[in-house]
């Protein structure tokens, strides 16, 4: 008996075998990008975990499958970018801190796209000046056009190698370097080119400054 069963686990064996060489197995995608570097270029770079969450509504879970970021507005050539569409633009990395008015800071290597680059695509009409970004979950900011196209600012799909994780805005957060933390939208999903220069965000509507300088106080 104990012969019978060896033979034919030496037959399962071999079978399992010959449809792994075969490729008859369906195929599948396994993420390499997990790992998560704590330095880069010699310098030191903090956690993805040392956020605190502070979101409005806690962290969103997108349908990657079913998401659009879509780009409209004062525009002549307005998008509806898939996932993937957005990170087939040049991608671009750099440390840049995030500086919150809570009193804490996270210094991140940042992978993602240029702002400007999709802007150039979408070509804004020459009333547009301002700027404004939407989360999923009904979070809004917005900043001056030129900031914009004068300057490498990224919408981040990594962190420190590492695709963002939902608490950290996957799929897009904003990497709004000079601005103070608020700034910073996550689960960006629209963009809007806008002639309205004193557009009042979720915060900036509750008295924060519409600008967000950090060497400027955040209330205005």
């Amino acid at each position: 008996m104990k012969q019978y069963i060896a033979l034919a686990a030496i037959a399962f064996i071999m079978i399992i075998g010959a449809i792994i060489s075969l490729d008859l197995l369906p195929t599948s995608t396994i993420p390499l990008d997990t790992v998560e570097v704590r330095e880069y270029q010699g310098e030191k770079l903090s956690s993805v975990n040392d956020f605190r969450e502070n979101s409005i509504k806690g962290p969103q879970k997108v349908n990657i499958t079913s998401y659009r970021l879509e780009v409209t507005g004062l525009v002549t050539n307005p998008q509806n970018y898939t996932y993937d569409q957005v990170k087939s633009f040049q991608s671009y990395q750099k440390v840049v801190k995030l500086d919150c008015v809570e009193g804490w800071n996270v210094n991140i290597l940042w992978q993602g796209v240029l702002v400007k680059d999709i802007l150039n695509e979408v070509k804004p009409l020459p009333s547009a000046n301002t700027v404004i970004f939407y989360a999923v979950d009904g979070y809004s900011t917005s900043f001056p056009l030129e900031y914009l196209q004068n300057n490498q600012i990224l919408m981040a799909y990594k962190m420190n190698n590492a695709t963002l994780p939902p608490e950290r805005g996957f799929p897009l957060q904003l990497v709004a370097e000079s601005k103070w933390g608020y700034k910073w939208i996550k689960w960006i999903n629209k963009i809007e080119l806008s002639d309205n220069p004193n557009y009042k965000g979720y915060w900036e509507s509750r008295g924060y400054s519409i600008s967000g300088n950090l060497n400027e106080s955040f209330f205005k």
